[in-house]
């Protein structure tokens, strides 16, 4: 694919911020620092085809983008700023108009005539989209000299490809989304965000945390670690009616063990535990780890807002033995989940946090347990609402960055209702085994119909 950058700029808040502004990064941020950017990519059709002639697409596309992200950084400033450090290793996010070394928010155009939207929305793996979607392998450490929001937009032959880089120690998925979401407000036409920021980390957790981190480190190695495996990605697309016989089967034997009613992330989230494990061979006895990075903002005691801009999010574990998963029905691994989860309340948030204070330790994927299944982003996520005023994205997915074997994404699926489009990364021949599980895939054979296609996309009966 030829893709060729053709202009690059950076865009800073359109009014003043008057003053130094200063916020401490907190402990739901500091573990995060080792993750690498996280990148999202958004691909748009245009349905009028003069939209992308010059210099139209320049006039009414780029600086459309750019004049409403100068608009919306005035209240997402953070995000125009860079990362800084005391003497102590204590680490901020700061915003200065006069600092020249803060640029703002880096934007660059691009074009790329011979690729259509359609070459990219069937597109499973990500490494025709790293062309796509800046800072590939570029670690949130580097915010100290790198901006903390980078963006590429794209012009192909017949729509636009957005892809964003954002520094995953400054925020997470909530936030990012809130931000996309008023960016397109904006760019719709609104005078202003209809819902505020709120940006007092300090909040949230208020305790200095001295760091001694010098230059990024590959958050796939460890010490001495083996070279990681070589991975696939792919995405399912779950429909409405695929979740409702998850779900449904999954609360058909509710165990008595005081397990409430499952939810449909509980069920497939499970669901898809159980077959990776399936489709990984493991010995009974061999243990698998289900982690979910949950969002804390209504766990602490006092909650936080929705709307607090920064990380809010900790790792849940849990895990069981390989063959009790295997040998129980779908309602034993959605009970593990549903454990977990709930146990995780202020008070566990708080230990957790007390803990990492007294020793810290900067989160490794290797971090995630043995034999993981790994849960990031939300269905939650009105993705497909990010409408800039040329329609809804035909997909969106995440990046290359943050991913290992086991990791998957969840974003609302395209189609509406309760469909979701899981994304994940496995082995090879792990993958190969899961597109071929029926019950994976719920293909019903006692009538010789399939509700899958056998490509992962769900239709109105069950996976498309």
């Amino acid at each position: 694919m030829k893709i060729k950058i053709t202009s690059k700029t950076h865009v800073k808040p359109n009014k003043p911020i008057l003053g130094k502004q200063q916020f401490q990064l907190t402990t739901f941020d500091l573990p995060y620092l080792a993750f690498y950017y996280n990148q999202k990519f958004l691909l748009y059709k245009f349905q009028n085809p003069l939209d992308l002639e010059e210099p139209t697409f320049q006039n009414n596309v780029v600086e459309k983008l750019k004049d409403g992200l100068s608009s919306v950084l005035e209240d997402f400033y953070q995000l125009a700023g860079k990362l800084a450090k005391d003497d102590e290793g204590v680490f901020r996010v700061e915003y200065d108009a006069d600092d020249e070394e803060i640029n703002g928010v880096e934007f660059s155009v691009a074009e790329a005539p011979d690729v259509s939207v359609g070459d990219l929305t069937i597109e499973d793996g990500t490494a025709k989209l790293e062309e796509f979607v800046p800072y590939s392998r570029i670690s949130n450490l580097e915010g100290l000299s790198r901006p903390l929001l980078v963006i590429q937009v794209t012009k192909l032959k017949d729509g636009l490809a957005m892809g964003l880089a954002f520094n995953h120690a400054v925020l997470d998925g909530t936030a990012t989304w809130h931000f996309m979401s008023s960016w397109a407000e904006i760019c719709r036409g609104a005078k202003t965000i209809s819902t505020q920021p709120f940006l007092d980390r300090a909040k949230a957790r208020d305790t200095r945390v001295k760091l001694d981190l010098t230059a990024p480190k590959d958050p796939n190695a460890g010490d001495g670690a083996a070279e990681p495996p070589q991975l696939v990605e792919k995405v399912f697309r779950f429909s409405d009616s695929a979740i409702h016989t998850i779900k449904s089967r999954a609360n058909s034997a509710i165990p008595s063990d005081g397990s409430k009613p499952f939810s449909t992330f509980q069920s497939l989230t499970s669901h898809i535990w159980r077959h990776v494990t399936l489709a990984r061979g493991l010995k009974p006895e061999d243990i698998t780890v289900f982690t979910v990075f949950a969002d804390c903002r209504r766990r602490v005691d006092p909650p936080m807002p929705e709307e607090y801009f920064g990380n809010m999010i900790q790792a849940i574990f849990t895990g069981t033995a390989a063959g009790l998963l295997a040998a129980h029905g779908p309602e034993f691994g959605a009970s593990v989940v549903q454990k977990a989860i709930v146990a995780h309340d202020a008070r566990v948030v708080d230990a957790r946090n007390e803990e990492w204070e007294k020793s810290p330790k900067i989160f490794q994927f290797k971090d995630a347990g043995v034999n993981c299944v790994a849960v990031g982003s939300s269905p939650r996520f009105k993705v497909y609402e990010v409408d800039f005023g040329w329609g809804k994205p035909e997909t969106v997915r995440s990046g290359s960055n943050n991913r290992f074997n086991g990791m998957m994404y969840l974003y609302q699926g395209k189609a509406g209702g309760i469909s979701i489009d899981v994304e994940i990364s496995l082995e090879a021949h792990v993958m190969e085994k899961l597109e071929k599980s029926k019950e994976f895939l719920l293909i019903e054979e006692e009538d010789g119909k399939s509700l899958s296609n056998g490509n992962g996309n769900a239709n109105g009966n069950g996976l498309v």
